[in-house]
């Protein structure tokens, strides 16, 4: 059978398609909270388990990343990508049926173990398809589409929402209609053994993978998850006490967000033409950080909103940027490990977000929480400059240290 060719548009377009599934995962629900914790006002501590209907997902792709990574490396790309899908499109879309707030989030559970098959071998597949700048203009293309897909999949949400809470969880049928895609466009790559050392006998080590390094941008990617996910999780509530924003603003506002982080991982190519990794640390802090401050400090549905397109344009920068980063500091055999270790970061902070920021919220209100954040990520950046020669350091000894 003839290999597709990766530069193909419909090996690229399946892709990125199913790249759009990982944003869809929690976001797109989160304007039915409120009617969703009316619904459910019966039930005891309701306001944490409906913002845990957000974030289960993230725990369970905490758990399923590494799973998920071993998986690509030792079985292939292609058959975990095919039957995460399958499971995404089943689990997703469970509570649209379901009427029991607990069962909602067993759903939810399963979702979060197919939405890690699917970014860790969707992920996977780029980094081994593409190399050097090609790669980097593709990851940040895979961001920029998974944020396009934020916008739409949040805008109709939003407005499903108005209609009934249940109605958003239809949008996650989505991932069937790409299931015939993936199995015609997509190919399993040729890549060096993974379970030994190309021209040996012995099972491999991770004598070669830079550990030091990995912890360092998992660090990063852990903290900057906890404080994003205060839009999704905090924000429609934010914004209904605030302005008393009905579901499809808030699914709007949290779109806008999403759109312009978009517009800045397409520019992510160019961005790391100019700049290395480190570098693009403190622009990143220092957008989100503006634009969480002035989500905090004004009281307008119309200035907050020019806070989220700043915050935005910060976090379109970040996951190409440490995507790339992994992707170009691990050899083949275990990128799917690495890749999914970012994975498991990421959904990790995102679960952790209201864990850590509910108790502030509640001592000293939403506003304060969102500017308190945004403060703590420009002295992030400020110290990323200030030790900018020493991060580069010990990021290159990292690299090599084994």
């Amino acid at each position: 059978m003839k290999q597709s060719n990766p530069n193909s548009l419909l090996t690229k377009a399946t892709l990125l398609g199913a790249s759009t599934l990982t944003v869809m995962s929690g976001a797109t629900i989160a304007p039915s909270l409120p009617a969703m914790q009316d619904y459910f006002a019966s039930v005891g501590n309701v306001e944490l388990w409906v913002r845990l209907v957000l974030t289960m997902p993230a725990l369970f792709i905490v758990i399923g990343s590494p799973i998920a990574g071993v998986i690509v490396d030792r079985l292939g790309r292609k058959p975990l990508l095919i039957v995460s899908a399958a499971l995404y499109g089943l689990a997703g879309s469970s509570g649209f049926v379901l009427d029991s707030l607990f069962a909602i989030l067993a759903g939810r559970a399963l979702l979060g173990l197919s939405v890690a098959g699917v970014i860790v071998s969707a992920t996977t597949l780029i980094a081994d398809y593409y190399i050097g700048a090609a790669r980097a203009t593709f990851m940040g293309l895979q961001a920029a589409f998974m944020g396009l897909g934020g916008v739409l999949f949040l805008s109709a949400g939003g407005s499903l929402a108005e209609s009934s809470w249940r109605y958003p969880f239809l949008i996650y049928l989505f991932a069937w209609l790409l299931l015939p895609l993936i199995v015609i466009a997509i190919y399993e790559p040729r890549r060096v053994n993974p379970l030994t050392p190309q021209g040996g006998n012995q099972p491999s080590t991770n004598a070669s993978t830079p550990t030091k390094l990995l912890l360092l941008i998992y660090g990063v990617t852990i903290l900057s998850q906890i404080i994003f996910y205060l839009v999704p999780v905090q924000l429609p509530f934010y914004l209904r006490s605030l302005t008393n924003a009905s579901a499809s603003q808030s699914g709007m506002a949290i779109a806008f967000c999403t759109l312009f982080s978009a517009f800045a991982s397409m520019g992510y190519g160019k961005v790391k033409a100019r700049l290395d990794f480190v570098s693009i640390l403190p622009l990143i802090f220092f957008l989100m950080g503006i634009g969480y401050i002035q989500i905090g400090l004004v009281g307008s549905y119309a200035l907050i909103l020019l806070g989220l397109a700043i915050a935005g344009l910060g976090l379109g920068l970040l996951m190409p940027n440490m995507t790339v980063w992994v992707s170009a500091a691990v050899p083949d055999a275990v990128r799917g490990r690495a890749l999914g270790g970012l994975s498991t970061s990421l959904f990790l902070g995102q679960f952790l977000s209201p864990i850590v920021t509910q108790p502030v919220s509640q001592n000293f209100g939403l506003g304060v929480t969102y500017a308190f954040c945004g403060t703590l990520l420009l002295v992030l950046g400020v110290s990323f400059i200030a030790m900018k020669r020493q991060v580069t350091a010990f990021t290159a000894t990292a690299s090599k240290a084994p």
